[in-house]
């Protein structure tokens, strides 16, 4: 099926992440050129990008996404090598393991999760937005298309993560907001969200690998298995395709195996060891 990318410029940030590099396959396997953002892990991004089959097309920017300067200056570059900018993913997040209570959390871990989190996906959408006001919209009306990557924490929350939680809530206005505003400048652009629960990348697995973990996530999902980064990749393709997702705009596509917020299934009823094996699978 033609998702219409092929002739797309794509921005993900957070590029060296597990969900950003699926991001990347994602997009790449569909002809797109692609713009990489990085920056603490941003050497190890170039030399992965080095390898690929796909490195003609792709430019690695280093940006910090707190720094909205530096963000426009790797949308310009980007800009300036490819003539425009049609697809932007805002993936880039943290996310401290440690669960503390918010009134344990010290002041710079609250600052900077929201900082890296809402902040920096509004910067991004910002920086691209700009670019996009300055290009205007391609002339063959294939919309732009933005899409931020959440979380379930912003739907249901999340005990000891109290920051994270509202960082990840906050962009939901965002989305409502924004797909508002952008077809101010593109008529036929479109923003949405991606909401992952739990997912196995290299953020997380540290945490699911502690006994009893997956039971307790699991049992809150009707599907018992856990997402992997190509899962919410798939959703964010759909989302940023002008062929399939035309007129979806300020939606949320949850990717998290059914999740209610709730118990769905006692710790017997889910076997741990035959997920983690469907994980070391897949």
């Amino acid at each position: 099926m033609d998702t219409g990318l092929g002739d797309a410029t794509v921005l993900v940030t957070g590029a060296s992440g597990g969900i950003g590099r699926a991001l990347t396959e994602a997009f790449a396997a569909e002809g797109a050129r692609l713009a990489l953002q990085g920056h603490r892990s941003f050497a190890e991004l170039e030399a992965w990008v080095a390898q690929q089959p796909w490195r003609d097309r792709a430019l690695a920017v280093e940006a910090d996404v707190k720094e909205p300067a530096q963000l426009e200056a790797a949308v310009d570059a980007v800009v300036e090598r490819w003539g425009r900018l049609d697809v932007c993913v805002a993936n880039a997040g943290i996310w401290p393991p440690e669960s503390l209570l918010l009134h344990e959390s010290p002041e710079e871990r609250i600052r900077e999760v929201v900082d890296v989190n809402l902040m920096g996906a509004m910067w991004t959408a910002r920086a691209f937005l700009k670019a996009l006001a300055r290009v205007g919209p391609r002339a063959d009306g294939a919309g732009a298309s933005l899409t931020f990557i959440g979380s379930t924490a912003g739907q249901f929350g999340e005990r000891g993560h109290a920051e994270y939680a509202v960082a990840k809530s906050g962009l939901l206005g965002l989305v409502r907001t924004l797909k508002n505003e952008v077809v101010e400048v593109d008529p036929f652009a479109r923003v949405n969200m991606v909401q992952p629960g739990w997912t196995v990348t290299h953020m997380t697995r540290r945490e699911l690998e502690i006994a009893g973990a997956i039971a307790g996530v699991a049992r809150t999902m009707a599907l018992r298995q856990l997402a992997r980064a190509r899962d919410v990749a798939g959703a964010v393709l759909f989302l940023s395709s002008p062929a399939l997702a035309r007129h979806v705009s300020g939606e949320v596509i949850t990717v998290a195996g059914g999740m209610e917020g709730r118990v769905l299934w006692e710790r017997e009823h889910v076997d741990e060891d035959a997920v983690r094996a469907r994980v070391r699978g897949d």
